[in-house]
């Protein structure tokens, strides 16, 4: 099934230009990511991949067998990194749409949550260009309460999967205190990241002082964040705790953002994926977003019988689930301003969150926390980097880096949303224009 699916795959990509010896921007604005700035007029030329020469128009000679794009009135950026992704099976026939999605978003890479063997080859054929998709990271399968029953079972599954070349390790809930030292100590040994939900029995602080690469969708701040007097007979935490969200002491949000920043793990909020389930934004409108036309009638369905579910559950109190997006919003503030960094991610596909549209409604929602479109645009290019250390390879424009840019009518600087208004996708060298952008949707248009 793997090569049948990757052969369906690469015909794909028979449909799109190859990488041209030399591509060239003329007469763009860079925004380089490296400081909150517009560099005008500048030409950019990516050579095997990579960015060669950027300097001003009058400047740099063009060769006559480049193929130029014109960059005029137009804004260059990083390509984005979704951080929270889940990549289907190989063999599925949702592969490719998934990958199709958020190239068309200007998404160049990805952080699989959920691996799968498979998933390292189609990681290579990905890189290789075999296959048309985001670069991938990708995680092995998960530990939780039903793969892991003991301590050593986590240490032989972190074993196994760096045998096997995972990129990382993926927790998920469930474990005990002991299982989840087992693996911690065991990643370690072994130079592997681990990361993900925080169990019950583990809690915030001592998954910040075992290390956790990163901490996603905010999993266990809630507890964390109790008045000291809460009462917690009442019934559930409800999802990632935001039955609790009346009980929070406020003046905690500051000190665990504080400890979270010392402690060097990263947070990836998926604040999108909470405030779709949660806010009081009913299924009728959220089903009539422009997105939703890629996405089955079958799926849809399933999203809003999901999310009336939530709103018709008697434990849903509109006024606590509004008081949960609002301290959810203020922590991501303080994270940031602490220094604690930020990770974009969307958790896509999920309930009424499209593969590679969602990561723009989560640039949306983090502007919406209090950062500016600079800061939550450095979550998506400078940030991952950084947490991969592969500065050196992606994340912002300058000369030596990757060819994974993405070209833009607007400022995101001045509107975030400009992010969204997307003219063309380089992905390792490969210039994706916007009607090759629009192929791929149509593709997917249900």
């Amino acid at each position: 099934m793997l090569i049948l699916r990757v052969a369906a795959i690469a015909l794909v990509l028979q449909a799109f230009p190859a990488s041209a010896a030399q591509t060239v921007f003329i007469n763009v604005n860079v925004i380089p990511m490296t400081s909150e700035t517009v560099i005008a007029a500048q030409t950019v030329v990516v050579e095997d991949g990579k960015i060669v020469t950027i300097g001003a128009v009058d400047d740099i000679p063009i060769a006559k067998n480049a193929f130029v794009v014109d960059g005029t009135d137009r804004f260059l950026i990083p390509g984005l990194a979704e951080m929270h992704a889940h990549i289907p099976r190989v063999s599925s026939t949702g592969l490719e749409r998934v990958l199709g999605l958020n190239v068309a978003n200007g998404v160049t890479i990805v952080r699989g949550m959920l691996g799968r063997p498979a998933h390292l080859d189609l990681r290579q054929q990905i890189l290789s260009g075999e296959v048309l998709g985001p670069r991938l990271f990708t995680s092995g399968p998960s530990f939780n309460g039903n793969s892991i029953n003991r301590p050593e079972d986590a240490s032989e599954m972190v074993r196994a999967q760096h045998g096997a070349g995972y990129d990382f390790l993926k927790i998920h809930p469930g474990l005990t205190k002991a299982e989840f030292d087992a693996l911690a100590n065991t990643a370690k040994r072994f130079g592997m990241q681990f990361a993900g939900h925080v169990s019950i029995a583990v809690g915030v602080p001592h998954a910040l002082a075992a290390g956790m690469a990163s901490i996603d969708h905010l999993d266990g701040y809630m507890q964390a964040m109790l008045k000291d007097d809460a009462d917690l007979s009442r019934g559930p935490a409800g999802f990632f705790g935001v039955l609790l969200a009346d009980q929070i002491d406020e003046e905690k949000i500051a000190r665990i953002a504080v400890e979270t920043a010392a402690a060097g793990v990263w947070n990836v909020p998926t604040q999108s994926m909470i405030e779709h389930r949660i806010s009081q934004t009913t299924p009728a409108e959220m089903r009539e977003w422009p997105e939703m036309r890629y996405v089955s009638l079958a799926t849809i369905g399933r999203w809003v019988n999901a999310k009336q579910q939530v709103l018709d559950d008697p434990a849903y109190d509109p006024a606590i689930a509004t008081r949960a997006i609002e301290i959810r919003r203020k922590l991501i503030l303080a994270l940031h301003e602490a220094g604690a960094g930020l990770l974009l991610g969307s958790d896509a596909p999920q309930v009424f969150n499209v593969p590679g549209f969602a990561i723009h409604r989560e640039l949306e929602y983090l502007v919406a926390s209090g950062l500016t479109p600079y800061e939550a645009l450095r979550t998506g290019t400078v940030n991952p980097a950084k947490f991969f250390g592969q500065e050196h390879v992606f994340g912002t424009v300058e000369t030596g880096k990757e060819g994974d840019l993405v070209l833009l009518d607007a400022n995101p600087l001045i509107d975030i949303g400009n992010a969204s208004r997307i003219h063309g996708v380089m992905l390792r060298g490969r210039w994706l224009a916007r009607a090759d952008l629009g192929e791929i949707l149509s593709r997917f248009e249900l």
